[in-house]
């Protein structure tokens, strides 16, 4: 096993997009596990771009990342919400629905919940 590994999200191993061509996954599959770039375009919303794709009432994906570029809103299925934006790391339990807040796409790295994030049920 190399002692550096330089990978680049532009050339990921995987790419799932999201309905209505709002955004997408890029996912790196490295020997300690997934690492994913979800670039989320304006307008996107979970529950309408990627629901229809994991078939569940909510992201039941766990997230630990930071956001690059852009904002986000989370919502919890209990009614507690929360935004981020660049710079921020993030930490969001399974249970919620996300949008995009402003005209700005949403860039966020992810290490443990894009696994199987927008993989069809």
């Amino acid at each position: 096993m190399p002692g550096i590994i330089a990978r680049n999200f532009d050339t990921a191993d995987e790419t799932r997009p999201f309905e209505g061509g709002k955004g997408r996954l890029d996912l790196l599959h490295t020997d300690q596990g997934p690492v994913g770039r979800a670039v989320f375009e304006p307008g996107w919303r979970w529950s309408q771009h990627v629901k229809p794709i994991a078939g569940t009432d909510s992201c039941q994906a766990a997230h630990t990342g930071y956001v690059v570029s852009g904002r986000i809103k989370v919502v919890m299925d209990d009614g507690e919400s929360g935004e981020a934006g660049p710079g921020d790391f993030i930490s969001i339990e399974p249970g919620h629905d996300a949008w995009v807040v402003g005209d700005e796409p949403c860039v966020t790295l992810d290490w443990t919940g894009f696994g199987e994030y927008a993989r069809p049920a």
